[in-house]
């Protein structure tokens, strides 16, 4: 009996495992004439049908692997396919990502008729609503003012009296067109929809909820959209709405009677949604194309914490309750507004190998819900009181995605209408994975994280640039850290740190690293850790133009970096901050602003000159570091490879590769572009270089070293320091002191021939925290009495 008991249970074990191992493929052609049962040789011919069937076949036997093989041809969607917890381990396969896509448009057939010389008419479904245009598979330009022009900026063009009463004025009907201009202090963009007019003529606006932190619009930056009047070049389009008449300016070589003409009808074409307590799991999209979706930045916004972010919870692609899933091997393409976004609870959400690009809002996102974090402020100025304040660590619920990876896509040209983007955006996440990605051609940050909530994040092998080309202030990679620890007013901020140390640790729990990436940005800061970021180790990166910010926060550990044509910017550090630089090349003195302190410890580091490392001894920092010529291997071929061993021994740096940047898919990587190649300033270049230029309390110095530089200020010889520029906050300049054009030619009585000299002076004399010095001011001799702290 002990031996029939056994094999029993030994056949019932393979029978399960056999149950639980079956596989079922599903077949689709869109190209089908009929409708068959899903086999391979009776294909279903929509997405919808094989769903239907996987959910059948999934009653009748749970545990089957389930795959819907999409054919090659156009899947229109008439909705989203949505993808619950009765389809755990659906795998949706396409044949060829490049010939299998699936649209959120609907295709017309128009009857076109000339309007005018070059203008087309023709009659649409009435009650059909869409924003975007795609003839012959090409997205075409909504009517608008100012035209189209790629290299235009802003939103490829821009003008000041975009909305001008006089332009206004000119329009038959202004109700429903979309206005959409730049913030401020350009963080970003807002958009409105004008409902009418005012008394006055000028339009009345609705919107403007898309950015969090308010202002008035920029003056200049402003486009308008969906005018009739404004239908005026090639490529553009309008519908009215009131009469279904569709109108278009075709360009010259558009046989316009023989063009296929798709609108925009869906804002998602993929929903794969659970919950916390009942997730979808072991879903896979992948190999096909998505394409042809409506824009959604007139939709619901949420704030983002208190960083300058809202954002529509959704996306072409959107993923919230879910574990082990991915979308991979993808072309992702010609979208209103997110590709892919990641809501609320995601476990090992995989997004890989797929190439997203010209789409209207933001790339990949993770965007965790506010009811994890525990006392959330919402808005920069909002403040949660201590004594009102959750002072426990971490996240309070499981409503966030962690654990997840984004490796080896292609993305760039994102952004398109929504200036707010990024590449990747991750808030209230922890442990996101950012590998050997390819970003750019961007308006705004390559990769954004929008608060400290709560870290664990590791950055590593991507290559992004050309950023922040339509914003200002941000960097290839911009952060935040604007958590419980944070305050508005500063004195308050420096109060509560002190009393509680560790305060920054409630949020970023996790130590955000971010190694082996390649960063240039022209328009902001390489990498850019914004009010508050904290918990960050940063090394071995390759930044090539704009350095590092690092403003105030806590605990960012920087080293073994090179930093091409400039330096560290050490912003408004706080007394504790615990900072640290060490082992990194730098090319410029630091780019110091408003410290409190000077961190933990700025040591064996490598500047390009004596003047620059000088800067920061005055400050009794980098005491063991050196200067000199690094000696870039091949820095025409983006190989900054340091070969001066003498020097990288004496700081300790140790080289990196340099060829593990960005997208390593073979397919992808030979399409991915790369940045531009930096000229390496002559200063940091040239054995007989002229003398640098030293920023000094933010006012830049220079070294008098030509006879006509004496000419030019009225030395008796060539020798001083010159004023190059000044900051109005400088105390150096403040109470009458230093002005642009002096020259230093002494100090305490002592003639001062070099920036080096000054220094020097400056550093003996540290703690008087003034100094008497000579300027030649207007080819005249001046006492003058300058604050140095």
């Amino acid at each position: 009996m002990r031996k029939y008991g056994l094999l029993v249970m030994i056949l019932s074990l393979m029978f399960s495992c056999t149950s639980e191992h079956k596989t079922m493929d599903l077949y689709v052609d869109a190209n089908a004439q009929i409708d068959g049962d899903g086999g391979k040789g009776s294909p279903f011919t929509t997405i919808l049908n094989a769903i239907a069937k996987a959910k059948e076949l999934r009653k009748e036997s749970e545990n089957a692997q389930i795959t819907i093989n999409l054919l090659e041809g156009d899947y229109y969607l008439k909705q989203p396919i949505v993808i619950d917890t009765s389809l755990n381990g659906l795998s949706i396969v396409g044949s060829d990502a490049s010939k299998v896509v699936v649209k959120g448009s609907r295709q017309l057939q128009p009857n076109w008729q000339k309007f005018d010389e070059h203008i087309y008419v023709t009659t649409v479904p009435d009650n059909l609503n869409f924003d975007q245009l795609v003839i012959n598979d090409t997205p075409q330009i909504l009517a608008r003012y100012p035209n189209y022009d790629e290299k235009g900026g802003y939103w490829q063009g821009h003008a000041s009296d975009a909305i001008s009463k006089e332009r206004v004025a000119s329009w038959k009907n202004p109700v429903g067109a979309y206005f959409h201009v730049l913030h401020g202090g350009r963080w970003g963009g807002f958009h409105y929809k004008i409902t009418g007019l005012n008394d006055d003529g000028t339009p009345k606006l609705e919107g403007g909820h898309q950015n969090n932190r308010p202002s008035r619009p920029h003056e200049e930056y402003r486009m308008v959209e969906n005018v009739f009047e404004e239908l005026d070049a090639p490529g553009e389009w309008f519908l009215d709405q009131k009469t279904s008449k569709l109108y278009f300016y075709p360009t010259a070589d558009m046989q316009l009677e023989n063009a296929k003409v798709e609108v925009a009808a869906l804002k998602s074409l993929f929903q794969v949604v659970g919950t916390l307590e009942n997730p979808v799991k072991d879903v896979i999209i992948s190999n096909i194309s998505l394409k042809h979706t409506k824009r959604t930045f007139m939709e619901e916004y949420e704030p983002l914490l208190r960083s300058d972010w809202t954002i529509y919870r959704g996306g072409v692609v959107f993923f919230e309750g879910t574990e082990n899933c991915s979308i991979q091997e993808s072309i992702i393409k010609d979208l209103g507004g997110n590709a892919i976004l990641a809501s609320k609870y995601n476990y090992n959400l995989k997004i890989a190998e797929n190439h997203i690009y010209n789409c209207g809002a933001s790339a990949v996102s993770f965007i965790g819900d506010p009811s994890s974090v525990r006392s959330p402020a919402f808005q920069y100025g909002e403040i949660v009181p201590y004594s009102e304040m959750d002072t426990l660590p971490g996240p309070k619920n499981e409503l966030y995605p962690r654990n997840s990876l984004v490796a080896n896509n292609l993305i760039h040209h994102i952004g398109r209408t929504e200036k707010q983007t990024a590449g990747v955006q991750i808030a209230m996440a922890m442990d996101i994975t950012i590998r050997s990605n390819s970003i750019y051609d961007v308006p705004r940050a390559g990769i954004n994280i929008g608060d400290g909530t709560w870290g664990g994040h590791l950055i590593e092998k991507n290559d992004v640039f050309n950023t922040v080309l339509e914003t200002s202030d941000h960097g290839s990679f911009n952060s935040w850290g604007r958590d419980r620890f944070w305050h508005p007013n500063r004195k308050v901020m420096d109060s509560m740190t002190l009393e509680h140390p560790k305060m920054y640790t409630w949020d970023a729990v996790k130590t955000t690293t971010i190694r082996q990436n390649r960063f240039r940005c022209d328009h902001g800061w390489d990498i850019d850790l914004d009010d508050g970021s904290s918990n960050y180790h940063i090394y071995d990166n390759l930044c090539l133009n704009n350095g590092i910010k690092l403003r105030e926060g806590f605990e960012r550990v920087v080293e073994n970096n090179i930093l091409v044509n400039n330096s560290l910017h050490p912003h408004v550090w706080f007394a504790n901050s615990l900072d640290v630089f060490k082992h990194n090349i730098v090319a410029k003195a630091y780019q110091d602003v408003g410290l409190k302190g000077w961190g933990e410890d700025l040591d064996y580091n490598l500047f390009s000159n004596e003047e620059s490392m000088m800067k920061s001894q005055i400050y009794s920092r980098d005491i063991h570091s050196v200067y000199g010529d690094p000696k870039f291997k091949d820095p025409s071929k983006l190989d900054f490879t340091v070969m001066n061993d003498s020097l990288i021994s004496a700081i300790d740096f140790k080289n990196f590769p340099m060829d593990e940047f960005g997208v390593q898919v073979p397919a992808l990587k030979r399409i991915a572009e790369t940045p531009e190649v930096p000229v390496l300033n002559a200063e940091n270049a040239s054995e007989e270089k002229k003398s640098p230029t030293v920023e000094w309390l933010r006012n830049s110095l220079k070294s008098v070293d030509s006879e006509q530089e004496q000419s030019a200020y009225g030395l008796n010889s060539a020798a001083g320091v010159i004023v190059l520029g000044v900051w109005n906050k400088s105390p150096a300049v403040q109470n009458n002191g230093l002005k642009k054009g002096d020259v230093i030619i002494a100090v305490e009585g002592q003639p001062i021939t070099t920036v080096k000299d000054f220094f020097t002076m400056n550093q003996n004399l540290q703690n008087k925290g003034k100094l008497n010095v000579v300027v030649m001011r207007n080819q005249s001799e001046k006492k003058l009495t300058i604050q140095t702290k």
